[in-house]
């Protein structure tokens, strides 16, 4: 598979989760702090956080962007909403894993027309085909 990158960014990250992230652009620069639950104050930033933050505005746009490739979609209206809720853990094997639950609003249109839209969207969002077969994701039209 080759990828003609359209945007690159590259971050630097400095003393691991209890440290700093910080984008080439500089637009990113964020504490980073693990959550209390896994043994941090939770008062600055974690991946965890990031990771789903980024999932879902990808989603997001990929589901908007299939609209415009098939005409056979409905458009995403525009209080459309994608939540990611990002859960890491131990894994049976060895080290951590993560899991991941979509959920998609889409005002107005029926659950069929918003489930296309949302099959459409895994499809070319970038995050969904980085984590198919490596993590669970469930993606839940309501």
């Amino acid at each position: 598979m080759s990828i003609s990158p359209v945007y690159s960014i590259s971050a630097t990250a400095t003393g691991g989760r209890e440290g700093r992230a910080v984008t080439s652009d500089g637009a990113l620069d964020l504490p980073l702090t693990p959550p209390k639950e896994m043994g941090g104050s939770g008062k600055g930033k974690n991946p965890e956080q990031l990771f789903a933050a980024g999932y879902a505005a990808c989603y997001l746009g990929a589901m908007k962007y299939a609209t415009t490739q098939d005409t056979a979609l409905k458009s995403v209206p525009d209080n459309a909403e994608v939540t990611a809720k990002v859960g890491i853990g131990p894994r049976e094997d060895t080290g951590f894993g993560l899991v991941v639950d979509l959920t998609v609003k889409m005002p107005g249109l029926s659950r069929d027309e918003a489930q296309a839209i949302a099959d459409a969207g895994h499809v070319i969002c970038p995050y969904s085909h980085a984590t198919k077969g490596n993590i669970s994701v469930t993606t839940t039209v309501s």
